[in-house]
């Protein structure tokens, strides 16, 4: 006979084991500030020009 299962494998162990067979969507290193168009890392401010989804969330010292 083959070996059965005692218990039942939760959800989240089994999506853990699964997450790292599966091949993932990588995120693009850099892509381009909607406002300055330099190179910025995704989900994060521009450094250039303090620009956040369309919006001014910090004040860039000019020099």
């Amino acid at each position: 006979m083959a070996a059965v299962p005692k218990r039942r494998t939760p959800q989240g162990r089994r999506d853990r084991r699964r997450a790292n067979s599966y091949p993932t969507a990588k995120l693009p290193a850099q892509v381009r500030c909607e406002e300055c168009g330099g190179l910025v890392r995704p989900y994060y401010v521009c450094p250039n020009c303090g620009y956040y989804r369309g919006r001014q969330v910090l004040q860039v010292v000019e020099d």
